[in-house]
Formats: structure tokens, C-alpha cells, sequence
């Protein structure tokens, strides 16, 4: 039997705890989910997939944001060498050396080929990897300057319009049908940033991606991106965009004409074949579209510049969120009804004088930088490059651009430091996310319209180009070109060196 005390001390202690819980409980202990501090932080590299890749990743730290390159980079060379037509040893191009035989075959090439089927049917045959048999045709022609024949362009017709593999999706296997060439374009290449910024999400700390790989854009994670959609009639880097979007968890496609063709006589054909009829598309010059899904976009990008106005319609409808602006050879623009919902007010370019005076830069006349960078194995590490004008006293006229990823390491470009820097608001610079048909690797031209930094037309005259390029890990190279501003058309070829493959300068009318 307890006594008074005891029960009192019980009482007590029984209180004591109870008040020692409840405080416990009432307390926010820390979480592994605390707010971060982030950055962005930027990968540039040529030659992936062919063309220029360029990654943006908000994360918490430099190290995350190497893991994460290193990750898209690894995913990005798996998945080639799986489903590369260029690589004679990837898996697709094994297969491709099988005949009428099951072959058991990876889950990403047999995606892939049921992608192929799927896309063939939605656009009545305009999508269709076998394209590749009557594009032989028309570069051939090209080297040989005599247009194919209606009789060889109906047997290829004929040939590509077949069923060139049987899939077994139960066993995991495809059979390779015919001996017709096929390529793994049109969307491939979003396929393959799909799956490359998945893992980039789901392996480290970022909070969202942005990729692009030669003009297509996918962004994801819990921010918004401004994308430039370039001009195919002006598609110089530092030209004035077509439209400014702006997109969060989409992605973005454009696929157009003016970057890539064959010229045979005075006549120049899209690289863009329309399987079904043989010939080069040319009605749309440029396409693009934002869909929730990569290879939606794509697939659809590349079909709009085969396919009627109409027949594109029609099948955007069958998608939902899907919006598009499609150039006509004209220059008409035609959109979809959801365009404007995705679009922004353009950004405002450098003002322009009303006239230009005689004694002034012509204004119907314009200066192209066309440089192509020194190419090298595997995917490597853009290097930082500066273009600038300087008059015939070596006074910086005009920045046409500048290529970095941290403003620390600008002084690297040494020449354009010197004579721009203290005019040049470095931290005001952002990395434009910029969708435009592919460009090849390390291909780039830069335009000057004759315009200095404050926007007024230069005198005639004399003026020096400057052309700065410098390597992590490579060479330092400086080209200095003088030229005549007097109003007339010519054209340099200038020295190439360890960076620069070939440039050259180019005044012509615009």
C-alpha cells in the first residue's frame, strides 16, 4: 500500500513527463528539406549528337553541377551508341547488318522503332526513317548537278513507303525486314534529351534543367525559361528573334530549311524530303513547337515543314497543350490558336538611327562573321570567343559577342578585356536559351549591322575586325582583320589556326 508521499510524488512525476512530451512534440526539429542556397550554372560543349549542347542547371553547388554534365554527358553517349545511324558499331547499326532474322534488342531501340511506326501512321507517311533512300538521291544529284529522275524518285518512293522491321514485343526482339537505308533522326534527338535530363533530376541536387542541343530545348523543374526562337530569315546568332516564349516543364523543337540543303544549278532544295512525294519540302522554312512531350515536339517540328497547313492543324489537335509558329516561305506567319499564351513581349534591340547620311553605313548592307571552331574527337568544351569592331585607331567601336561561363574567367580573353571591359557590363550578360533548326558543330556566324554601342550608324571608313578564342586547356588565338566600310559587297577568307578551323568576313546586301 502506497503512502500520501508516494502517491504524491507519482502525481508529480507523472505531470512532470506528461509537460516533458508535450513540449517535445510542440518543437520543429531541422529537415534534410531546409532551403538551399542556389545557383545557375552553365556546360558548353560542341560535337554532342552532332551539334552544340549547352546545359543551364540551378543546383547548390559547383560540384553538383559537374555531376550533373557528367551524368547527361554518360546518358547522352550511352543512348547514342545505342541508337546512332553515324556509328557503325551502335546497336541499331549491328541490326542493321541483320536480315529476316528476330535479333533480341535493347528497350530503347525497340521505343524508338515503335515511335518510327506510331509517327508514320499519325502523318500519313511523312515521318519515316527510310527518307534516307531519296535523300541519296538528291545529294547525288547535287554532286553530279543533274536532278534526279522521276523514274528513280517513284522507285525510292516506292522502296522507303515499305515495312522495313517486324517488333516482338514480348520477346524483345525486331526483325530487320529490307536492306533500304534508314536513319534515326526527327526525334531521336529529343528522345535522347528526355531520358538525359531525367537522370540529371533524379541523380543530383538540381532544381531544374535547362538543355539544348543544337536549337531543341527541354525544360524541367520548378522554374520558367525564356526562349528566343530564331529568324529563319535572319539566323545569324546576334540577330533579332522571330518571338520570345517563355515554358516550364516542355519542350521546345524547331526544324527549318535554311541551314541545310543541296544547291544543283542555280536552285537550292531543302535537305527536308517529303517521303511521300520524293521532293524537297518547301513551303514552311521553319516550324516549331511546344509540346509536354520531347519526342511529340520533335516528331512534330520536323513533320509541319512536310505536311499541308492543314494536314499540321489537324494533328496538333490530337495532342493536347501542343502550340506552333510556322514561317512560310513568304514570311507569313501562321499559329496556332494557343500560341499567345506561351508568348512574351520581344526584348528591345539596340535603337537604330531613322536615316543613315551618305557619308554613314549603308543600312541595306551588313557584315557576316562566319567562323567555324577547330573540331575535335568525342564531345569537348566550347572555348571562350570574343568578336569585336575597332576603328583604324584601335578604339572599340562595337562587342558583337562574347562566349564565357563565369565573369571571372573573361580575362582569359585578354586582347577584348583590355579594350572592352571597362564599358562592358559583364553581369548584366545572360546565356540565352535560343530553339532554331540545328546548326553543325562549331559552325556559327555573327552579324554587324554598322552600328556602334550606342546604336548610331558608323562612318565610312577604315575598321579592324577582331576574332579572340581561347581554350581551357588548349591554345590562345587572336585574327585581326582590317576592312573598308564604303557601302560595297566583297568578301575575306581569313587564316585558320589551332581553334579556328575557317572564317571568314562577308559585306553583302542584307
Amino acid at each position: 500500500m502506497q503512502t500520501p508521499a508516494l502517491q504524491k510524488n507519482k502525481i508529480f512525476f507523472i505531470l512532470f513527463f506528461s509537460i516533458i512530451i508535450i513540449t517535445l512534440t510542440s518543437w520543429k526539429l531541422p529537415t534534410k528539406n531546409k532551403e538551399k542556397n542556389t545557383s545557375v550554372y552553365t556546360s558548353q560543349f560542341e560535337n554532342v549528337l552532332g551539334t552544340s549542347f549547352e546545359m543551364k542547371v540551378k543546383t547548390t553547388s559547383s560540384k553538383q553541377a559537374l555531376l550533373a554534365e557528367k551524368i547527361a554527358l554518360d546518358e547522352i553517349t550511352r543512348l547514342s551508341n545505342i541508337l546512332s545511324a553515324y556509328n557503325t558499331e551502335s546497336e541499331f547499326s549491328v541490326w542493321m547488318r541483320t536480315q529476316n532474322k528476330p535479333i533480341k534488342v535493347s528497350k530503347e531501340l525497340i521505343d524508338v522503332l515503335s515511335l518510327f511506326d506510331m509517327w508514320k501512321y499519325k502523318t500519313n507517311g511523312a515521318i519515316n526513317p527510310a527518307f534516307e533512300i531519296i535523300s541519296q538521291l538528291w545529294e547525288h544529284a547535287e554532286n553530279t548537278q543533274i536532278l534526279p529522275s522521276n523514274t528513280d524518285l517513284q522507285n525510292a518512293i516506292n522502296t522507303a513507303s515499305q515495312a522495313h522491321w517486324k517488333i516482338d514485343f514480348k520477346n524483345n526482339t525486331v526483325t530487320h525486314l529490307t536492306n533500304t537505308p534508314l536513319m534515326l533522326n526527327t526525334f531521336v534527338k529529343s528522345y535522347i534529351m528526355d531520358q538525359a535530363t531525367q537522370k540529371v533530376m533524379e541523380h543530383t541536387e538540381a532544381e531544374n534543367v535547362v538543355m539544348n542541343i543544337g536549337g531543341d530545348i527541354l525544360v524541367l523543374g520548378n522554374q520558367n525559361e525564356t526562349i528566343e526562337i530564331t529568324n529563319p530569315k535572319a539566323n545569324a546568332i546576334n540577330d533579332d528573334a522571330l518571338d520570345f516564349v517563355k515554358i516550364q516543364n516542355k519542350f521546345i523543337a524547331t526544324s527549318g530549311n535554311y541551314r541545310r540543303g543541296n544547291h544543283i544549278g542555280n536552285q537550292w532544295y531543302s535537305h527536308i524530303i517529303d517521303p511521300r512525294t520524293g521532293m524537297p519540302a518547301d513551303n514552311i522554312i521553319s516550324a516549331t513547337v511546344i509540346a509536354d512531350n520531347a519526342t511529340d515536339a520533335g516528331a512534330m517540328a520536323t513533320a509541319f515543314n512536310i505536311m499541308t497547313i492543314k494536314e499540321s492543324a489537324l494533328l496538333a489537335k490530337q495532342f493536347p497543350n501542343v502550340a506552333y509558329l510556322l514561317i512560310d516561305k513568304n514570311g507569313n506567319r501562321i499559329e496556332s490558336d494557343n500560341w499567345t499564351s506561351f508568348q512574351i513581349e520581344k526584348e528591345p534591340s539596340i535603337a537604330e538611327n531613322s536615316l543613315a547620311s551618305n557619308d554613314e553605313w549603308d543600312p541595306k548592307y551588313e557584315l557576316a562573321v562566319n567562323l567555324e571552331l577547330a573540331k575535335f574527337e568525342g564531345p569537348y568544351r566550347r572555348p571562350f570567343v570574343a568578336i569585336w569592331i575597332e576603328d583604324e585607331d584601335k578604339n572599340p567601336i562595337r562587342t558583337l559577342t562574347v562566349w564565357y561561363n563565369k565573369p571571372r574567367w573573361i580575362r582569359d580573353l585578354k586582347a577584348w578585356y583590355r579594350a572592352n571591359y571597362s564599358t562592358f557590363n559583364v553581369e548584366s550578360q545572360t546565356i540565352n536559351s535560343v530553339s532554331s533548326a540545328t546548326r553543325p558543330a562549331g559552325h556559327y556566324t555573327i552579324k554587324w549591322d554598322g552600328k556602334n554601342d550606342a546604336g548610331a550608324y558608323v562612318k565610312k571608313g577604315d575598321y579592324i575586325i577582331n576574332i579572340e578564342v581561347v581554350r581551357e586547356h588548349g591554345t590562345y588565338q587572336l585574327i585581326t582583320q582590317e576592312i573598308k566600310a564604303n557601302n560595297k559587297a566583297f568578301k575575306i577568307e581569313l587564316p585558320s589556326n589551332p581553334e579556328v578551323a575557317s572564317a571568314s568576313l562577308k559585306i553583302k546586301k542584307k
